[in-house]
This record gives C-alpha cells, sequence and structure tokens, in this order.
C-alpha cells in the first residue's frame, strides 16, 4: 500500500550564489512540505520566475554581476511577479542595508546566519499575508460580480471577515490594516497586546487618537508623526522602520500599500517585538569585539584582517625587513634571588616599557620568549626606514633600561642584536594563534644578541649599511657566528649629530 502524495504548501525560489546555502535551505524547506526551486544567480533567477512564477521568493543579497537589490528591483517591474513577496537573506546587518532592501520591494529581510525556525516563521508569514491579499482581490471581484445579490454577498463577506480575522489572530506579529480613507481599521489581537490596547473602541476611534496613543509609547514620537505624514503623502512607498518604546521594548515595523486592481485601497502595518533579538545582536557585536581585541592583541592588525576573511594558514616573505633581539643580562641568577611574583612583574614592567617604545617608533612586537624580547620593522606593512626605526628603538631600550631597577635597586644590563633581510612571516597554530617570523635573518640577529656584550648594540654587515651614514658605529671586528663562520659586526653608539 502507498502512502498519499505529500500536498505542496507552497513553491517557493531560493536565490544564492553559496551552494552550502542552497543546500540547507533547500533541505530544511522540503521537509515542511514546500517545493523549492534553486537560482545561483539573478539573471537565472529572472528565466524561472517568467516559466513558473513562485509564490515567494528567497533572495540572497551578495551576489556576483547582479546584486539582490537589482533583482528584486526587475522583479517588482515585472506585470506577474510584482506582488510576490521577496525576503532577503544577508550577512549585511545595518540598519540602512535593511531600509533598501524595503526601498526596492522586499517584504521582509532575515540576517544570516540563519535560524531555521525564524526562516519557518517568516516564510508562514508572509506567505498568510499573501494569501490574505489575494483573498480580500478575490472577495472584490465577487462583490463587485454578484452585487445583485446583496444578502448572499454580505454573507460571503462576513464568513471571509471571519476567516480573515482568525488568520490575523493567528498570526505571530502584531497587524493593522487602516483604509485609505483612514476610517476602516482591521487589526489582530497581537497588535492589541503588543501595544497594550485594552479598548480599542477607545483607543483607536479616529486617526488622530491612534497616532497619539502610540506615539506617546515612543522614545522618538516626533519621528513617527513625520514618517506617517511621509506614507499618507506617498502612499505607493513601502517602508521599514525601528520604533524604540520607552519601555525598552524594540519593534520592527514594515509598512506597505493594500492595492485593489491598478489602485490603492488603504496601507498595512506588520508590527514584530525584536527587543530580544537585538539584544542577542547586542550581546553578539560586543563578544564580536572583545574577540577581534584579543586577536589585534597577538596578532598584528593587517594580518588579524586577513585571517578573519580568508580562515587559513597566512605566510608570506618580506625581503627587506630589520629583526631586533633583547635579552636581560644574568636573568638566571637574578631569579634566583627574587619571588616568582617579583620576577614577573619585574618583567612586565620592562617589557611595557618596550611595548610602548614599539608602539612609537611604528615597529611589531613578535613575541617574548622568556626574558629575551623581538621585534621588527618592516612588515607587515613595508617601510623603508626599517632600519633606522629598530636603531631608534634599540638606542631608547639602552636609555631606558640605564634608569631601570629591580625592586631590590639593583641595575639591569640588556644585549641587544639587530639585523636586516629577508624573512618568512606567518600565522601558526589553529585554536592559539602565533605570528612569527623563520630565516637567516632572524638567526644571525638572534647571534647577534646572544653574542654581544651588556649594554651594547651589536648590529650585522646588512644592518651597518642602511645606519653608516647616519648612526654612529664602530667595528668589533670579525666574529664566529655559529651555523655562518666568521663574519664582521659592529657596536651601535648613537646618532650622528646633524
Amino acid at each position: 500500500m502507498t502512502n498519499p502524495p505529500t500536498i505542496c504548501k507552497a513553491d517557493i525560489l531560493v536565490v544564492d550564489d553559496t551552494p552550502s546555502n542552497l543546500l540547507l535551505l533547500t533541505t530544511m524547506l522540503t521537509q515542511h512540505d514546500y517545493s523549492v526551486r534553486c537560482a545561483i544567480n539573478g539573471e537565472m533567477a529572472l528565466e524561472q520566475v517568467q516559466v513558473i512564477c513562485p509564490d515567494l521568493i528567497l533572495l540572497d543579497i551578495q551576489m556576483p554581476e547582479m546584486s539582490g537589490y537589482e533583482v528584486c528591483q526587475k522583479l517588482k517591474e515585472m506585470k506577474e511577479i510584482k506582488d510576490v513577496p521577496v525576503i532577503f537573506l544577508s550577512a549585511l546587518g545595518e540598519v540602512s542595508d535593511k531600509v533598501k532592501a524595503f526601498e526596492v520591494g522586499g517584504a521582509d529581510y532575515i540576517t544570516k546566519p540563519i535560524e531555521g525556525q525564524e526562516v519557518l516563521a517568516r516564510i508562514e508569514n508572509q506567505l498568510a499575508i499573501r494569501k490574505l491579499q489575494r483573498q480580500l482581490t478575490e472577495q472584490n471581484a465577487i462583490l463587485e460580480q454578484e452585487i445583485r445579490d446583496r444578502q448572499q454577498v454580505e454573507t460571503k463577506l462576513a464568513n471571509s471577515l471571519a476567516l480573515l480575522q482568525s488568520t490575523f489572530d493567528s498570526m505571530g506579529d502584531g497587524i493593522i490594516a487602516v483604509s485609505g480613507d483612514l476610517q476602516s481599521v482591521t487589526y489582530n489581537q497581537k497588535f492589541l497586546d503588543m501595544w497594550g490596547i485594552d479598548n480599542p473602541d477607545t483607543v483607536l476611534p479616529d486617526r488622530e487618537s491612534r497616532v497619539r496613543f502610540l506615539a506617546n509609547q515612543l522614545q522618538s514620537p516626533e519621528v513617527f508623526c513625520r514618517r506617517l505624514q511621509e506614507l499618507y503623502l506617498q502612499p505607493e512607498v513601502d517602508a521599514y522602520d525601528v520604533l524604540e518604546l520607552q519601555d525598552g521594548r524594540v519593534f520592527e515595523c514594515h509598512s506597505r500599500p493594500q492595492r485593489l486592481g491598478a489602485g490603492i485601497s488603504g496601507r498595512v502595518w506588520v508590527y514584530r517585538d525584536i527587543t530580544e533579538r537585538r539584544r542577542a545582536e547586542t550581546q553578539l557585536q560586543l563578544e564580536r569585539e572583545k574577540t577581534e581585541q584579543l586577536l589585534l592583541n597577538i596578532l598584528p592588525e593587517a594580518i588579524a584582517e586577513r585571517l578573519k576573511q580568508k580562515h587559513q594558514a597566512i605566510a608570506e616573505q618580506f625581503n627587506d625587513v630589520t629583526v631586533l633581539f633583547a635579552d636581560i643580562v644574568g636573568f638566571t641568577e637574578l631569579s634566583s634571588y627574587i619571588s616568582a611574583k617579583d620576577l614577573v612583574g619585574l618583567l612586565n614592567r620592562i617589557f611595557s616599557l618596550f611595548d610602548r617604545l614599539s608602539e612609537r617608533y611604528g615597529l611589531e612586537k613578535i613575541k617574548t620568549i622568556g626574558d629575551a624580547y623581538m621585534v621588527v620593522g618592516g612588515l607587515p606593512n613595508p617601510r623603508p626606514d626599517h632600519a633606522e626605526a629598530i636603531a631608534e628603538m634599540a638606542l631608547s631600550m639602552q636609555q631606558e633600561i640605564a634608569y631601570f631597577r629591580t625592586y631590590e635597586g639593583r641595575r639591569l644590563a640588556i644585549r641587544i642584536g639587530i639585523n636586516t633581510g629577508a624573512v618568512v612571516a606567518g600565522v601558526i597554530g589553529t585554536s592559539k594563534f602565533s605570528y612569527d617570523l623563520w630565516g637567516d635573518t632572524v638567526n644571525i640577529a638572534s647571534r647577534m644578541e646572544s653574542q654581544g656584550e651588556p649594554n651594547l648594540i651589536q648590529v650585522a654587515e646588512a644592518t651597518y649599511q642602511r645606519l653608516q651614514s647616519k648612526y654612529c658605529l664602530y667595528l668589533r671586528g670579525m666574529v664566529n657566528i655559529k651555523g655562518k663562520g666568521e663574519m664582521p659586526t659592529y657596536w651601535l653608539i648613537s646618532r650622528k649629530q646633524e
């Protein structure tokens, strides 16, 4: 025995250039008995609607060649398609993006990432409103055809109104429809509940009373009244607004004209309470900002931005940078006679000072390893004076450390090594990111520090060539560098007097 065929609720066209989004939406909608067609771009969507008119369209905004806004405008220019509700799905969350969506004819706007229940609820809501519009249009046609039989028409109208009211009351949004002459008003129970209306006959007898009652609950009543006046003067306009109430709630308001044939018979307002969603969005934004700040604390800003956009390993060659290593002399001995707490506090004071110098000279701190400090000039944003900037920082570090004392009043000394050349820079790790450098330039800079002398700055030949015209440097001699053999090195003393 075969199962009876599933009755399709509605035909939905999904337009999105991302296959994963199409798969997600198609799976979800077909599971809820919707017939689904897909289009991967705007041109394909425009061709499909001319073959079979859908009941509803889910439309992405950010697509190549033709954006969702353009697609919607073209749909609204098609006589047979213009009344099909369009729900925008987009990661764009600014109010201006939503306003533009409704200005080009969108019926609703869902911000990505989407929630399945929300999408289904909004689809059902738009289909119900669309059904309501069709019913009203059909009912008006029936009234025109059967005017001679008034009793029959009145009976059908009463039944239709009861059905419409039942549909109204079953919706999750507050809805109010006002006739073109502003005298006839229809609303559902949700609308009354949202606005705290206990006695609609008293609160909603005329336009002035309605406007005054609603406006008095808003934080910006004058903006609300001005908006109503604009819509009264331009009845053909679709509108979207966000209303902030004095009690802290936030309503989303969609407004569109109710069409009757070629004319406009009134206007429908749909109010949705988005207070919790707004709070969640605000909290999400705060958490996103915290995450971004944490990322900036461990990665250069340019690298952090690329990592957020690409979500893949980042590695690149920089042919001309200057690397500095600094190390506290006698740190092991120092750690043997002061407490761990004082030791960490001392390192924090020293490295915080170095961090401020790094920011002052526009350099990029790479990392600290124990009592060693590593900084580079010329990446991730190249600059021609990177060697000079590193030299200035080294001299400043040397000067500042001379005034530095431990908690017991002991003086500190540092060794500094510098080298210039090519490096590979990149981000390593998947859960704990680290931005690091590799290459001979880095190794030689490290040797310049480790084979240097306390309170002196040792630089390699490549750095010497960059600095000799503006700085005082003295040849130390040939130094045996591990893995490289003997190399000439120099002491950086000071900047030359102009």
